[in-house]
This record gives structure tokens, C-alpha cells and sequence, in this order.
């Protein structure tokens, strides 16, 4: 073999290896989904190494009942015990009991896709919730293979102690603690009380490992952990550090396990309070028209847009403090008809050390018109209530129109409680003042309160400071829609805005007074 003969062998010998490598290497365009009526094939999307699967295919796959409503992109899959439905774009699976008609709503890491006239849900991220709705032991065999194999059984647990409470972890952070009380039962009710460090929490109908739950910390906020049944209900005792301030007890997402925030004070140390006292000085206020650009926000009865009703409101409620606040800055996320990312809007907020964030909004029903009306203060936590839950999608859905919505995907289940843990120091002074607006709107305004509530906003989530959010009324009812779209309405809007900052500043500067 010539020289040249052997050159010509290496190089095709490599451009095969090159191939091969390269064949290998990526993922397969289908998925087969096997179920005891034969194999079927779906099409998948790869993005940043996540497989999402169609829906619809899936569906067809396994022979499952499903609506595909074309207009909102939504799609429903029926179960024998459960709904389950998904929407393009939005991060939520909505899982609907066909017994009670109860509905809970689970955010996945990252949102879902529309591509080719088909919705893409996230494989791995998914597929539990698709677990429990459908009733089947469903596998995923890596990389491109799910397979069905049959009714879930629950399992004996050989290791069962037969106590419902069976451990706690306790994970310090600077602002605070997160507390994961491990149950095998659900717990609907409990209550909690504090007196002289102790931090006492009474767990109704259920069992504890006494022994398995004591601790003793030689530091941090919690310092030791007693645990003891009392009739048929537990008492768990905390035994705190003097920096406790707070705390808020909430069942976790997805399992029978509580969730505990204990928060801590502001101020740790006293040399530290005069340097920061400029800090606290409420010398900037941050005004957040939502939505705005290509992003219209709902739209109302007569095609009235959101976007236009929260910066004309945003717009005259910062004329209001320009002219009366002259020592109060005023900082806008946007001040005409611009998109701005979620994220952003607390950044700018940041940057500019605002010492309170107001984000304007209006509401909306996915029927128009409707007889829903009135107006709504949202405080940053996780929503508690179907209804809040269903706003919060709906506001956080505006990350479709971002080129990276995947920066919010870690924003689930505990790592959201942590977020809303950092907003602790300031959670006071969100409450106080979510609590004069109501007040001073109810009594300003025509349109009638619906409450302070709590939902998981991301517009929120970035701003380091006192925030609430508002939905100033329902574009979807004719009568609110009327004043809302009106200079006069957005003016008086502005105005009882406007007072309640002037209260609320009284009372933070007298609390800056006594803790500085």
C-alpha cells in the first residue's frame, strides 16, 4: 500500500469516527411510549438537554380522553380519578379530582412549549404529576422510552414506625430558618403560639417519634427541638435565639409534609445600626406599570388594554409624589409603552435602593363580560388560595414574551419559600402597608375591596424592599372597565395611592426612630 493509498484510508477512517460520534450523540426525535395495547411513537423537542414530549401524541398514545382548545392553547387530559391540564407558554399543571372537584396547581422548573402547533411538556419534571392522575406506574427508560407497566400499588414500607411525624430538617439561612416537618399523614390543621423564646406548634390528629425529633444546637435561631404526643395531637417546641421576629406555617406542595419560616430581626448588632441608618431613610419610591410593549396584559371589555390603564395610573400617581413628596424620589420601571423583563423591574428597583415597590395591575376573568369587580393588594408569598394562585399565573405568564424565561425555573416549591424568606426583614412593612391601601382605597374609591391577599408574583420576587402588588380593578367587568379606562378613575386611583404612602411613611419613619 502506497503512502498516499494510506492517507486516503486514515482519512475516511476518521471522517467515520467523526460520524459516528456525531450520530451518537444526538438525541432521538421520537419517544416511545409502550403500554399493553402495543408501541407508539411521539415526537420530542430537545432544549438546553431537556426532552419535552407533545401532549396531544401522548394522549393519543395511551388511548386517554383529552380536549384541545385551539384559541387559549390549553389542553385537558381525563382520568379516571383526576384532569389534568396544561397551558402553552405557562409553567403550571392544574390536576382537578373528578371525586370532590378540588383542583392544585403545580409549577414545573420551566414552562411549556408551542412548536409546530403542538404543546411540548418537560419529560422528567412531568411525568410524576402524570403518575398520579392517570393512576399507572409510568417509567421513563433514558433516553427516548416511557414505558407503562400497569396500576400503581402502593408499596408495604417494611420500615414503617407507625408514627405520622417522622423526622425535621433545619436549614439556617442569614435571614432566617426553614423548618421541614417530615409527616406520613396529611395535616389539615395546627396552630402556633411564642412566649419567652419558646415557638410552640400543636399538630391536630396526628402521632410523633419523640425521640427521633429532639435536638440541641449550640447556635443559630433555633437552638434546641422537643417533640411529645399529647392525646391525639402533637406538640413541637422550638426554643429560639432573641433574634426570632416571625413565623408562618404552611402545608408544602406535592406531599404531606409542613413547612415552617422562622424569621429573624433586621438588625443583628448594634454597632452596625448607625452606619445603616441612611439605609433606611424612605427617600425612593419605585413605580411598576405592569406589563407594557408587546406584552398588552389582559384585555378588557371594549379591547381596552391592561398595559395602557397601569401607566396611566402609574404615570399620575408619580405626579402626585413628585409635587407633594419633594424629598422623595420617584423611580419608573417604564414610562411609555415599553417592554421591560420581569427580572429587570427589580433590578432597576435595586439599583435605585428603593424603600418601597408598587406594581400596578388590573384583573381579569377568562369570560368577558363578567360579573366579577373590585380591587385587590397581593403581598409576596405562596398563594393559599386557588383563586390567587390562578392571578399569579396569569401576571407570571408574561414571561413567555422574555428571551430566557428558564432564569425563573428555579423559583418552585421550597426554593420559592426561601425567596419569600429573604423578603422577611421587610414582610412588615409590606403588610402595613398593604393593609392602610386597602383601607384608604375602600373609602376613596367606587370600586369595592376584594382584600390583602397572598400569591407568588415574580415581579416581586427581585425587588429587595417593601412591595406589594395591585389590581386596581377587572377589566372583564364593564363597570370597573369604565372607570378604569377614565382619566378621572386613574386619577383617583393615583391619589389614594398617593395618601396611603404618605401614611405609611409616617408610620416607617417612627418605627426607623425606635429600632435605629
Amino acid at each position: 500500500m502506497t503512502n498516499k493509498d494510506l492517507m486516503k484510508l486514515k482519512l475516511s477512517l476518521l471522517i467515520f469516527l467523526l460520524f459516528a460520534g456525531f450520530a451518537s450523540s444526538q438525541t432521538s426525535d421520537r419517544l416511545a411510549v409502550v403500554t399493553s395495547s402495543g408501541t407508539k411513537y411521539i415526537p420530542v423537542y430537545e432544549r438546553q438537554g431537556i426532552i419535552y414530549f407533545s401532549l396531544v401524541h401522548f394522549a393519543e398514545a395511551i388511548s386517554a380522553n383529552y380536549y384541545y382548545n385551539e384559541e387559549t392553547r390549553k389542553v385537558e387530559l381525563k382520568f379516571d380519578k383526576y384532569n389534568l391540564k396544561i397551558t402553552t407558554k405557562n409553567p403550571y399543571i392544574v390536576l382537578t379530582s373528578r371525586k370532590n372537584n378540588q383542583s392544585e396547581s403545580y409549577q414545573l422548573p420551566t414552562s411549556t412549549y408551542f412548536i409546530d402547533e403542538q404543546i411540548f411538556v418537560p419529560l422528567v419534571y412531568s411525568i410524576d404529576y402524570f403518575i398520579k392522575a392517570s393512576g399507572n406506574n409510568i417509567v421513563y427508560e433514558k433516553p427516548d422510552k416511557i414505558v407503562f407497566r400497569g396500576k400503581v400499588i402502593p408499596e408495604k414500607d417494611e420500615t414503617k414506625t407507625g408514627f405520622d411525624i417522622t423526622g425535621i430538617n433545619v436549614d439556617e439561612k442569614v435571614n432566617g430558618t426553614l423548618v421541614r416537618v417530615k409527616s406520613e399523614k396529611r395535616i389539615a390543621t395546627y396552630t402556633s403560639s411564642y412566649k419567652n423564646n419558646i415557638l410552640m406548634i400543636v399538630f391536630r390528629n396526628v402521632n410523633v417519634d419523640e425521640e427521633k425529633l429532639a435536638r440541641i444546637y449550640g447556635k443559630g435561631l433555633v437552638r434546641g427541638i422537643n417533640a411529645r404526643n399529647t392525646g391525639k395531637d402533637t406538640e413541637i417546641e422550638f426554643t429560639l435565639s432573641n433574634e426570632y421576629t416571625t413565623n408562618e406555617v404552611l402545608n408544602a406542595e406535592g406531599s404531606n409534609d409542613i413547612l415552617i419560616t422562622i424569621h429573624n430581626k433586621i438588625f443583628a448588632r448594634n454597632e452596625e445600626r448607625e452606619k445603616n441608618k441612611s439605609k433606611w431613610d424612605f427617600d425612593v419610591i419605585v413605580i411598576d406599570a405592569g406589563h407594557g410593549g408587546k406584552d398588552a396584559g389582559a384585555i378588557g371589555v371594549g379591547g381596552v388594554k391592561e398595559k395602557d390603564v397601569n401607566l396611566g395610573v402609574a404615570l399620575k400617581l408619580g405626579e402626585f409624589i413628585e409635587k407633594e413628596m419633594k424629598d422623595v424620589k420617584v423611580v419608573y420601571t417604564r414610562k411609555n409603552d415599553t417592554f421591560v423583563e420581569l427580572y429587570k423591574r427589580g433590578k432597576i428597583a435595586n439599583e435605585e435602593d428603593g424603600k418601597l415597590f408598587i406594581s400596578i395591575h388590573c384583573n381579569s376573568t377568562p369570560k368577558k363580560p363578567s360579573d366579577a369587580a373590585g380591587f385587590e393588594v397581593y403581598l409576596l408569598r405562596p398563594g393559599r388560595t386557588k383563586e390567587a394562585i390562578s392571578i399569579a399565573e396569569r401576571e407570571n405568564s408574561v414571561i413567555q414574551y422574555e428571551e430566557n424565561p428558564e432564569k425563573y425555573e428555579k423559583l418552585t416549591d421550597e426554593n420559592f419559600i426561601l425567596v419569600t424568606m429573604a423578603h422577611s426583614a421587610y414582610m412588615k412593612y409590606s403588610e402595613k402597608f398593604s393593609d392602610i391601601l386597602n383601607k384608604q382605597m375602600s373609602v376613596d374609591l367606587p370600586v369595592s375591596s376584594r382584600g390583602v391577599k397572598q400569591a407568588g408574583f415574580y415581579v416581586l420576587v427581585g425587588a429587595s424592599m417593601p412591595s406589594v402588588l395591585i389590581e386596581t380593578g377587572f377589566l372583564s367587568n364593564k363597570k370597573d372597565t369604565d372607570y378604569l379606562k377614565s382619566s378621572k378613575g386613574q386619577k383617583n386611583i393615583a391619589e389614594a395611592i398617593y395618601k396611603s404612602i404618605k401614611n405609611f411613611r409616617e408610620y416607617y419613619e417612627k418605627v426607623m426612630q425606635t429600632e435605629l
